[in-house]
């Protein structure tokens, strides 16, 4: 049984056919698994556009349903992934917005450079192997003599600090 089909101008395969009596048992699954009324059509085509380019299981009973089902599932939950990360992009870009008039960050980051060349050196080195080099909570617990929630506590303190100080600057500067 041939998987894949690239020429769009031939005539329905009997595969394709044989999904179709699929469609109203994917939306009210779809539906059931919560997803938005105006994606579930979309969805539903995504998942037999995607059913067509793999070989389908035989058409016994239930297996062609649940392979269907796990493809809607698996195609979903990326929706729902990417809905997410659209989300914190557009509250991040607000962020920026309204935190970082000038348009770049330039002086934001100015304020950070000078608040954090403020800080004792055994902080400024915390952050520096955190922050820059990736360091975890249990090796930077080894190197500073901390335990692990020590450090988590530490940084912490530390980005609250900065925050307020980079705040002052700012409040200076304007």
């Amino acid at each position: 049984m041939p998987s894949v089909r690239s020429d769009p101008t031939t005539a329905p395969s009997t595969d394709a056919v044989a999904l179709a009596p699929h469609a109203p048992m994917l939306q009210r699954y779809l539906f059931v698994l919560g997803a938005r009324g105006d994606r579930i059509d979309d969805l539903v085509q995504e998942v037999f556009v995607l059913a067509l380019q793999k070989e389908l299981p035989p058409d016994e009973p239930g297996r062609r349903g649940a392979f269907l089902r796990g493809v809607a599932r698996n195609l979903l939950l990326r929706d729902r992934r990417s809905e997410a990360a659209r989300r914190e992009i557009e509250i991040a870009d607000e962020v920026w917005q309204r935190q970082c008039d000038d348009g770049d960050g330039e002086e934001r980051l100015t304020a950070l450079r000078a608040c954090v060349a403020g800080l004792p050196q055994k902080s400024r080195e915390l952050l520096q192997r955190c922050y820059a080099d990736g360091a975890g909570r249990a090796e930077l617990g080894g190197e500073f003599g901390l335990a692990p929630e020590g450090v988590k506590t530490t940084l912490r303190r530390l980005r609250e600090g900065l925050r307020r100080c980079i705040e002052r600057r700012l409040r200076g500067m304007r």
